[in-house]
């Protein structure tokens, strides 16, 4: 299973990642970063981890990791 971890220092607003969800599941209303940016929010009752998002950030926003399942 994976999961997204989010970086919202490195954040610019460019708003890529929410004109290209295709599930519209982020928005920019997260606190504002040091640079001044309003950061990224993701719904996870959207977001199905395509990881669109992943690809079109310039700034290394996006980060998915592996989750070991425990049995």
């Amino acid at each position: 299973m994976e999961k997204m971890l989010i970086h919202p220092q490195g954040c610019k607003a460019c708003e890529y990642c929410v004109a290209n969800c295709p599930k519209r599941a982020i928005v920019l209303e997260g606190p504002i970063n040091k640079a001044g940016y309003p950061t990224p929010m993701v719904d996870p009752k959207k977001c199905i981890l395509c990881g669109t998002c992943y690809t079109v950030c310039p700034d290394y926003v996006y980060e998915f990791i592996k989750e070991e399942v425990q049995e």
